[in-house]
């Protein structure tokens, strides 16, 4: 089984790469709101699909609400786009949104420019409403620093079962519970020879069908 994975692995290598290095670059060359739109983006995915919520926040930013709207125009173009709980995540967005302004301006990439990878997700889970473990991971990634980070959605779950890493899927996912199964995925990245960001995008895209965010 793991030999068919090497296999998918080397037939998608290099979208991976080209992928995991446009993350990268985006940290590099985005603004404030590019990067605040990225974790937007995360807000939206829990029991969403992500094309679902990468919809929403384009058209959040085309309608000019993302940046400056009320939580009810935000939620109105994530309920138009498909997202779920979509009263709530408009509202989750804006306490974000605020959170980040200094004296009216945007400013996220300051507030993230640490060198302390794991310190940063924890300050995310701990200070930004509607952030767990997860949609942490998933946003730091998408900005270039996932490299040593494990994004834990339902697709990346049951491969981690299919291939044996984990038992059975969990009911739930504590920080505990997360952090041991992502030390899991860090040593069977390494028996693979897999590195930890391809191998979660090489598992997206097995249930997908796309390498996507």
């Amino acid at each position: 089984m793991v030999d068919g994975l090497q296999l998918l692995y080397a037939s998608k290598r290099e979208d991976i790469k080209n992928r995991l290095h446009e993350f990268k670059q985006l940290w590099q060359d985005a603004d404030d709101k590019k990067v605040f739109a990225e974790l937007a983006f995360c807000l939206c995915t829990p029991q969403s699909k992500a094309t679902a919520a990468d919809l929403a926040i384009r058209r959040s930013v085309e309608a000019n609400v993302l940046y400056e709207g009320k939580p009810e125009e935000i939620s109105f173009h994530l309920t138009r786009s498909g997202v779920r709980f979509a009263n709530n995540k408009g509202r989750f967005i804006h306490e974000a949104r605020n959170h980040f302004l200094q004296n009216g301006v945007l400013k996220i990439k300051s507030k993230l420019n640490t060198d302390d990878l794991f310190g940063l997700r924890a300050w995310l889970c701990d200070n930004i409403t509607g952030i767990g473990m997860k949609e942490a991971s998933h946003f730091l990634r998408n900005i270039g620093f996932g490299d040593d980070l494990a994004i834990l959605d339902r697709h990346i779950l049951k491969n981690l079962k299919k291939y044996g890493v984990i038992s059975e899927i969990p009911k739930t996912l504590s920080q505990r519970v997360y952090l041991e199964i992502e030390e899991k995925v860090r040593k069977f990245s390494q028996r693979v020879r897999i590195p930890m960001a391809e191998i979660d995008l090489l598992f997206w895209s097995e249930e997908t069908g796309q390498i996507f965010k």
